[in-house]
């Protein structure tokens, strides 16, 4: 299915085009085609911001489910002239005891899967801070980074088995802030897959808030794979719940969420999304 380049809609309930009265999303068949939407979707942004000549303020998220949208911008930087100059990133979370260059911190993940390719600003890469003995100042010194770069123009998040966003693991605070989180057995049992057997895996970690995350103007969510079907219909249409911290997009105006098939396979109105989209692209198109 080919979408509009802009996936934003206006706010839900101004008009019919705005059928998702509880969250916009949009239904690929493979995770490839979802990837290339979601990095198409960063690019314009970074393009609309240089030609205004000003810094575009990325919210980047980590795990398996960006992995193919960092490297379609890569490319997209290699093969099309994206420049990342103008672009300043803030990352979601990091686990609390691994060094930046130990191989399964999130700073290294980052190097390795995007910035170490594009022609970013390093010392304009944020990532909080986990390896000093005050998290607590890390925290507040990661909220006022964010303040003083303007906020976040789009944050990019994947999704929890258990509906987690970032490291806001079910019951986190609606509200809350970045702050130190400890991790539920559930997150530590389906990232062990990253540590080899002999290492140790960090139980806690940074993570910016739910509150945090919901400042941002806008956000895309990508879920892939049958793994996450049930926490992306907890989040797209059951209640908004600290049960599922995800579900808490649906009170955002200009939130989206990008699925594969199989991320959607539990949605129990599957064929009508896929319908209306469709009616949606013949109106608009």
């Amino acid at each position: 299915m080919q979408h509009p380049a802009q996936t934003m809609y206006q706010p839900v309930g101004q008009f019919e085009d705005t059928r998702f009265e509880k969250i916009h999303n949009i239904i690929y068949k493979s995770s490839l085609d979802a990837s290339i939407l979601v990095a198409k979707e960063i690019a314009q942004l970074i393009r609309k911001k240089e030609k205004e000549k000003s810094k575009c303020v990325l919210g980047l998220a980590t795990g398996s489910s960006p992995i193919k949208v960092y490297e379609e911008l890569v490319r997209m930087h290699k093969e099309e002239n994206l420049s990342f100059k103008n672009v300043v990133t803030f990352n979601l979370d990091e686990y609390i005891g691994l060094q930046p260059d130990h191989i399964q911190s999130y700073r290294h993940y980052m190097n390795r899967k995007l910035f170490n390719h594009i022609d970013i600003d390093h010392k304009k890469t944020y990532i909080p801070e986990c390896f000093n003995k005050d998290h607590e100042l890390s925290c507040e010194n990661y909220e006022s980074q964010i303040r003083q770069h303007g906020g976040i123009d789009l944050q990019l998040l994947g999704i929890g088995t258990n509906g987690h966003i970032g490291f806001n693991e079910p019951t986190s605070s609606l509200n809350s802030r970045t702050r130190v989180k400890t991790l539920t057995q559930n997150t530590i049992t389906n990232n062990s897959r990253f540590f080899k057997n002999n290492e140790v895996q960090p139980s806690i970690a940074i993570t910016m808030g739910i509150g945090t995350i919901m400042e941002a103007q806008n956000i895309i969510l990508i879920g892939l794979g049958k793994h996450k079907s049930k926490a992306v219909a907890d989040l797209v249409e059951g209640p908004v719940s600290s049960f599922c911290p995800g579900s808490v997009l649906q009170n955002h105006t200009n939130a989206v969420v990008v699925l594969d098939n199989l991320a959607a396979s539990n949605l129990k109105l599957y064929d009508y999304y896929i319908h209306t989209e469709k009616m949606y692209l013949e109106y608009m198109c």
